[in-house]
């Protein structure tokens, strides 16, 4: 995505509020050799982009007073109960450096696995993303997690799961990532029925 913003010259509170309500939303460039800029862009693109899960772990081109340059979403800031973004933290990004990021987990297969399809079993997140490490260009924009083959009193660790290319983790590799429980007072129906006895 292509994020086009201006450079801000307004600060403090007041500035804020009178730039969110003339549809702008303030922001702040930072990271790299260049000193940090204050930044604002208009609301409605970022406030929908910020919905797509995908937005959050790619790079992205900012436009700056007519200079493009590859940057990270770091942070953001929205409203209590308002449908407004309050403020964005963009990062520069450098091609050669890699970068820290957390990326989604998305659970794939689970409904033919032993545990679901056999033992009825309920599959528990135990957590939804990882910490990962990366040059830009290998950034993933999620990490698929194949439960094909979980089966029931079966925990998945991070050290079982296969990562992209060029993608590294700094989560713990014993990391639990799903388990799979059978509810509590669920009965399997019988293999076979019984023998009916014979007078």
């Amino acid at each position: 995505m292509k994020i086009i913003a201006t450079t801000r010259s307004l600060y403090g509170t007041s500035a804020s509020r009178r730039l969110r309500n003339s549809g702008k939303t303030p922001g702040i460039l930072y990271g790299g050799t260049d000193a940090p800029i204050p930044i604002e862009i208009d609301h409605n693109p970022i406030y929908h982009a910020l919905k797509k899960e995908a937005f959050h772990a790619s790079i992205h081109d900012l436009e700056l007073d007519g200079k493009t340059t590859k940057v990270l979403l770091r942070d953001f800031q929205t409203h209590a109960f308002k449908q407004l973004v309050l403020h964005l933290d963009l990062q520069r990004v450098d091609p050669n450096k890699p970068v820290h990021m957390k990326a989604p987990l998305h659970f794939i297969n689970a409904e033919i696995s032993p545990a679901v399809k056999v033992s009825s079993a309920i599959i528990n997140h135990v957590v939804n993303e990882l910490n990962i490490i990366c040059l830009p260009k290998d950034l993933p924009e999620f990490i698929s997690v194949d439960l094909s083959t979980l089966q029931v009193g079966v925990s998945l660790h991070l050290k079982s799961l296969s990562l992209p290319a060029g993608v590294t983790t700094a989560d713990n590799e014993n990391l639990t990532i799903v388990t799979a429980v059978v509810p509590a007072g669920l009965v399997e129906e019988p293999t076979s029925a019984a023998a009916t006895p014979t007078a």
